[in-house]
């Protein structure tokens, strides 16, 4: 299954900045990888994994405001999206073939 996170967050100010800044680089270090600007996406193995991810996001939300969305969607309906980049249809990415255990 996939994990998304979408966001937006004030950049207004330094401090805002700054809180989008470590919430984004946050996503990154969890295994997120952005999809789009500001909307990451993360495989994960089966539904207790992406609960798992999700508490963590509630953790690491800014209190600078903005709002988070947080969504789990099957590997067949992120297989399904369709993807134009002027007009032409390409290919959704693929889940890695295998989770690596560190």
């Amino acid at each position: 299954m996939w994990l998304f996170a979408m966001f937006d967050l004030p950049v207004a100010t330094k401090t805002d900045r700054r809180c989008y800044t470590r919430f984004r680089k946050a996503l990154l270090a969890r295994g997120f990888l952005m999809l789009q600007f500001s909307v990451y996406v993360r495989p994960c193995e089966n539904r207790k994994q992406a609960d798992t991810f999700m508490r963590q996001i509630k953790k690491i939300l800014p209190l600078s405001g903005g709002q988070v969305r947080v969504v789990s969607i099957t590997d067949q309906q992120f297989s399904d999206m369709k993807i134009y980049e002027s007009k032409k249809e390409i290919d959704p990415e693929t889940g890695p073939d295998q989770l690596l255990l560190l």
